[in-house]
């Protein structure tokens, strides 16, 4: 079993205060459960209002596959286009 996890920090400039940021992280939390079945949390920054590190779970029997999977979750977090990448670490156990 190997687990694969991507760690991403945010900028998001268009949130004016934490309940815009929450609101935003959420509909993009959703998304990505959904449309890649991983596992979503918000683990640093839950104090700020135009920043956060997002950490995304996926757990397979193939290395290439959590690769995969995970390189498809970060290409589709750069395409939002409230939220700007600014940081990204992959790493799989």
């Amino acid at each position: 079993m190997l687990i694969g996890s991507l760690q991403v920090e945010l900028h998001l400039p268009a949130c004016h205060s934490l309940k815009e940021k929450r609101f935003t992280l959420q509909g993009l939390k959703t998304r990505l459960r959904n449309r890649f079945n991983v596992s979503v949390a918000e683990v640093d920054y839950q104090d700020k209002w135009q920043r956060s590190v997002l950490g995304v779970a996926c757990i397979s029997n193939d290395r290439k596959h959590v690769d995969e999977m995970l390189q498809k979750v970060l290409r589709d977090i750069e395409k939002e286009s409230e939220a700007e990448v600014i940081g990204q670490l992959i790493e799989v156990f």
